[in-house]
């Protein structure tokens, strides 16, 4: 947390944040709004690493995280399929 310039005492709240959001992605009917957070959370990674001037990779790591993330929710909802304009 020093490294990022994090004060100690946000650990828990951070922590307790992702497990909020992660909750809510496993649970197939909040499971958008879950990875919406998630997305949100994973911005605010990508902008403590480029404020920290972190390497690339570990800038990019968190959108390829979330990328994972809304893929794995298209794998398993057909509703978002039907979203998409260059669907059939």
């Amino acid at each position: 947390m020093a490294r990022l310039e994090f004060p100690e005492k946000t650990i828990v709240e951070i922590g307790m944040i992702l497990l909020v959001c992660t909750a809510l992605y496993v649970v197939p009917k909040t499971s958008i709004l879950g990875a919406v957070l998630l997305t949100g959370y994973l911005g605010g990674a990508v902008a403590v690493q480029l404020r920290v001037a972190n390497p690339l990779f570990e800038t990019l790591f968190p959108v390829m995280f979330g990328i994972v993330i809304w893929a794995g929710l298209f794998l398993r909802d057909e509703r978002l399929w039907d979203l998409m304009p260059l669907r059939r």
